[in-house]
């Protein structure tokens, strides 16, 4: 199967910009493939803005999220592999979601709940 996360980064983007909030995203800055102005990366980290008033030609693939910005009067294109983003998030009311990263797409965490017939199958635990 395709990877989850691409699907889950679009729908919180459009989640929270439909509840008139501003989307941001922390991307881990040390990840290979990351493009981002340096000056601005705080402890390996980065946040972004991308409501459609501050990025152009936004784009998410499989693989990474594209989009052209400024940073201090400054044009610069912004790459950041979708395994380097650490949270989609609402500006006004923090609410979004955190990825693990590294990885591509969820991954059950909490072990395994049993089924009927001894199979088991994956469950999800909320982390705080």
């Amino acid at each position: 199967m395709n990877s989850s996360r691409p699907y889950l980064i679009n729908a919180l983007i459009d989640w929270i910009s439909d509840n008139d909030c501003t989307p941001f995203v922390i991307v881990a800055a040390d990840v290979d493939g990351v493009e981002v102005p340096d000056e601005y990366v705080e402890s390996n980290r980065i946040v972004l803005n991308i409501s459609p008033r501050a990025v152009r030609n936004f784009g998410i693939a499989e693989e990474a999220m594209t989009f052209d910005s400024r940073f201090g009067g400054r044009p610069f294109s912004v790459v950041a592999p979708l395994a380097a983003v650490v949270a989609v998030y609402a500006k006004e009311t923090g609410q979004g979601m955190a990825f693990e990263v590294g990885t591509t797409s969820l991954r059950p965490t909490g072990g395994d709940a049993p089924r009927r017939g001894g199979q088991t199958r994956p469950t999800l635990t909320v982390v705080r």
